[in-house]
């Protein structure tokens, strides 16, 4: 028998539904349970797929519950996966604290946090929106941070459990163009390699994901379509969700994706920082003639 998703929405997000619960089955608590951050489109969702392809229950979360489910369906037909469902807004202060709250009454065990969601602003930061601005470190920072602080003291106290955190190799220079953006995910490596280190011997690890450019929406919502750094070529957020999976598996401190990308992360360590900042700010202008 098909296993089913569990559907809680959350009160601060008016464009769900009530909340309730999808089908009415809990999940099976023989199987380990991952929590995805937006996870309803790119690495998020690619992400989601693995895990159920590996057995595990799925917590999923996104903006839109709409996507969500849909999400949850193809995962409980393809490999009998129980989601549980929560729409909420990271960019929210209080969504980390819903979102533990939701678990907690659902008798749900986060054996695995993904600390995926996050946005870019692409343009000068003078003249970029504040609120803008201050949503993308409240989502990229705040909000992983949040969770982490969340969800780690039962993973320490049961000796088990892992985060996967996903940053960029935006993280290893600065960004010119979208400097908050590029600041936020030096932040989620630092941190990540920081916290990996201090769990070292409990049972706990973490592992920091750096995608370079990739085929997603995100470039859309950036407005980066036209941009030189996608003009050269992005990787599929299949293969990078992969190759996060398996350096999370492995316990890796960080891994970046892709050999290309591998090669430019290592060569900023060499490069006069001035130099490494120009050719960043080279590759988010716009390609003449592109929309």
């Amino acid at each position: 028998m098909l296993s089913r998703s569990v559907d809680i929405t959350s009160e601060a997000t008016q464009e769900s539904a009530a909340g309730s619960f999808y089908n009415g089955s809990r999940m099976n608590t023989n199987r380990p349970t991952a929590l995805v951050t937006g996870a309803s489109f790119g690495i998020g969702m690619e992400l989601a797929r693995i895990f159920a392809r590996e057995n595990y229950n799925l917590v999923l979360v996104a903006r839109t519950a709409d996507r969500l489910r849909q999400l949850a369906s193809e995962l409980e037909k393809s490999h009998g996966t129980r989601s549980l469902i929560l729409a909420s807004d990271l960019t929210e202060a209080g969504a980390p604290a819903y979102i533990l709250d939701q678990t907690t009454r659902a008798g749900v065990r986060v054996d695995v946090l993904v600390n995926n969601a996050g946005f870019g602003q692409f343009g000068p930061f003078a003249e970029s929106d504040l609120a803008a601005c201050l949503s993308q470190i409240q989502l990229n920072v705040t909000a992983l941070t949040h969770l982490a602080h969340l969800y780690l003291p039962g993973m320490i106290e049961r000796k088990s459990g892992r985060i996967l955190n996903v940053a960029s190799t935006a993280a290893f220079q600065a960004g010119p163009m979208m400097a908050v953006y590029y600041a936020t995910k030096a932040y989620v490596l630092h941190f990540s390699e920081a916290i990996a280190n201090e769990l070292q011997g409990t049972g706990v690890t973490v592992t920091c994901l750096c995608p370079g450019p990739t085929a997603t929406e995100f470039q859309k919502r950036a407005n980066m379509l036209s941009t030189r750094v996608f003009k050269f070529g992005a990787m599929d957020a299949r293969t990078v969700a992969e190759d996060g999976y398996r350096a999370m598996v492995a316990g890796r401190p960080v891994v970046i994706s892709g050999l290309r990308n591998w090669l430019v992360a290592q060569s900023v360590r060499f490069a006069p920082r001035r130099m490494v900042t120009a050719v960043a700010r080279k590759l988010h202008e716009a390609v003449a003639g592109s929309q």
